[in-house]
């Protein structure tokens, strides 16, 4: 039997409650359908029992044709999003292939300049910390200190490098990266860092 029928079919390490699902509906209209037959058969029971029987039967069947059709639109979905995303990392792994000189020399960089301003060890942690987009939350906990801590060391960072705060220490950075490059000679609207 498929993995459909038996509900064993697994994506995600577990067993899948809808195959299952659909697996005990298929047998429920299957073992109501047998059982109105003999009851016709025994002229046993009356019209009502027989239309009640039926229409148990049929409704288990459908449900469980609705969750096997369900069932095939959510792997179909699944599969394509597998794809989509094996297509994300392979292109993440082609541009990191690309722009791993660029990005060793933008961290040489990165790395003078956090020289330049005199940043502790962990005041340049939490820079590139917030260079990647990290809350101070989300930096505190990395680092298993208090937020109100990272808030205090980024307001140090900001400071030494004559900076007002997030927005412009990511501009100092990346600000030209994201310019083309022949709109480089128009786009100088950073302001000079202060006390530099």
């Amino acid at each position: 039997m498929n993995g459909l029928a038996t509900g064993a079919h697994r994506t995600d390490g577990g067993w899948r409650p809808p195959a299952l699902l659909a697996a005990v509906l298929l047998a429920m209209a299957l073992l109501l359908g047998v059982d109105l037959a003999t009851d016709r058969a025994q002229h046993a029971t009356g019209l009502m029992h027989l239309l009640v029987e039926g229409i148990g039967a049929v409704a288990a069947l459908g449900a469980a044709a609705w969750v096997v059709l369900a069932l095939r639109s959510q792997r179909a979905e699944v599969r394509r999003l597998a794809g989509d995303l094996a297509a994300s990392r392979d292109e993440a792994r082609r541009w990191q292939g690309e722009a791993s000189e660029l990005l060793r020399g933008l961290s040489q960089a990165i790395d003078q300049q956090f020289d330049r301003w005199g940043l502790s060890p962990a005041e340049r942690e939490i820079a590139l910390l917030l260079l990647k987009g990290l809350s101070t939350r989300e930096i505190g906990a990395l680092r298993e200190t208090r937020e109100a801590t990272v808030r205090q060391q980024a307001q140090g960072i900001y400071k030494k490098g004559g900076l007002l705060g997030r927005a412009e220490l990511s501009a100092f950075f990346l600000e030209d990266l994201l310019v083309p490059k022949e709109q480089e000679a128009f786009t100088s609207i950073r302001p000079a860092p202060r006390g530099q």
